[in-house]
């Protein structure tokens, strides 16, 4: 993965590569989301992170304001809101 410029990482961290995910309880797979934010309580039912383990913990409550940080590729709640980042197309 390259390193990227500050201008890049503030675009992400803004959501403004127009990649940004609103969801419920719909499963959200096939993705690259580096940040999923959750603004209100949720309960993860499952998800999927790239080059991790230990993953299986996060499958429960979490409190409203919690932002997970990792190359999340598949997420469903059973109760919730996440707003999952992605970076988009490069150029």
């Amino acid at each position: 993965m390259a390193i990227e410029n500050v201008q890049q990482l503030l675009t992400e961290q803004l959501g403004k590569n127009g990649n940004t995910v609103v969801f419920t309880t719909a499963a959200q797979t096939g993705k690259d989301f580096y940040c999923v934010y959750f603004p209100v309580e949720s309960v993860v039912a499952s998800i999927t992170v790239a080059d991790a383990t230990g993953e299986s913990a996060l499958v429960t409550t979490l409190p409203a304001g919690t932002s997970l940080f990792m190359n999340i590729t598949a997420i469903q709640l059973t109760s919730g809101i996440g707003i999952g980042y992605d970076e988009g197309p490069t150029s």
